[in-house]
């Protein structure tokens, strides 16, 4: 790395958070996450989809006077939803704006108008509260996560409703989850200006150690190669981070030999290391001794226990 920590910070600087909000308590929890992470002179947005009534109701199924009242008490519940989110970040200097957009107006899908919403913003972080399994944001499940993860002109943050210890001011444990693409340093560079100087940042890399049919290459000389990588992954990252006053660590973790993945891997560590902001890239290598990052950061957005920063390059 060139230049100091505060060099880092000021390269890509957050300054335009597009906040997802839906009447679920979830969604709130997200924007409590984000209310002090946000620089000064940051601008927020939060937006809140209003479903449209034919898309809930078999078409033909209500007159038109019902019509228009399924769409006015939608956006009643729309409007208190963008009220109770934008309360939390009164007495702050962080200019706020809120918006309903209309799917009956817009067309389309909730994901497709938020995707849109942070393109035509210009949005630096699209930030969506999540609960797995159970449909709240729903949002950030099934079809419309993948399109978000996949399709997001920008980084993209999940702060599920899981995550219920107190909120810090700021990040005070960062888990940088690496696997040797310059994009997974991109990404720890972005989620650096999340730290305070007391910050504690740990990079890992994890190697794959499931063994599948598909494998091409015996296990042992797969880990052997994930070793090795490993370790170049890691200096890379002490390279980075070596011009920081933060407390440092990097390590190797590894799947379990059966029933594993990366992204479950990633989520045990946060969960152990006590992490409160995991970052990891979108997009990543392919090939017999790396794992699929791109892939990995979408499934690990479906199961985290701890928010998590799906960085673009």
């Amino acid at each position: 790395m060139t230049g100091s920590s505060t060099d880092v910070v000021a390269h890509g600087a957050v300054k335009r958070l597009l906040i997802a909000i839906d009447s679920s308590a979830s969604s709130t929890r997200a924007a409590q996450y984000v209310r002090f992470m946000a620089v000064s002179g940051a601008e927020v947005r939060l937006v809140c989809v209003a479903e449209n009534p034919r898309n809930i109701v078999p078409l033909g199924a209500l007159t038109d006077a019902e019509l228009q009242n399924a769409r006015d008490e939608i956006h009643r519940d729309a409007a208190d939803a963008l009220q109770s989110a934008k309360s939390v970040f009164a007495g702050s200097k962080i200019a706020v704006q809120s918006d309903v957009i209309d799917l009956s107006r817009h067309g389309g899908s909730t994901g497709n108008a938020l995707v849109d919403a942070a393109d035509e913003w210009r949005a630096d972080l699209l930030v969506v509260g999540a609960r797995q399994h159970h449909g709240l944001l729903r949002w950030i499940e099934g079809t419309v996560s993948e399109f978000a993860t996949t399709n997001a002109p920008c980084s993209i943050l999940v702060v599920p409703a899981s995550y219920e210890v107190e909120i810090p001011e700021s990040p005070q444990r960062i888990l940088f989850a690496l696997d040797g693409s310059p994009t997974s340093l991109d990404a720890m560079r972005f989620g650096l200006q999340f730290a305070s100087p007391g910050t504690h940042l740990r990079a890992i890399y994890v190697i794959d150690r499931a063994v599948r049919l598909t494998d091409l290459f015996p296990i042992r000389v797969l880990e052997d190669a994930f070793v090795e990588e490993g370790k170049a992954v890691l200096a890379n990252a002490a390279g980075v981070l070596v011009d920081l006053s933060n407390p440092v660590e990097t390590g190797v973790v590894s799947t379990e030999p059966t029933s594993d993945d990366v992204s479950h891997t990633i989520v045990r560590e946060a969960l152990r290391w006590r992490a409160d902001l995991v970052v990891v890239g979108t997009h990543g290598r392919h090939g017999p001794t790396r794992w699929i990052l791109g892939s990995v950061a979408a499934r690990a957005a479906r199961i985290t226990r701890t928010p998590l920063l799906l960085a673009r390059p």
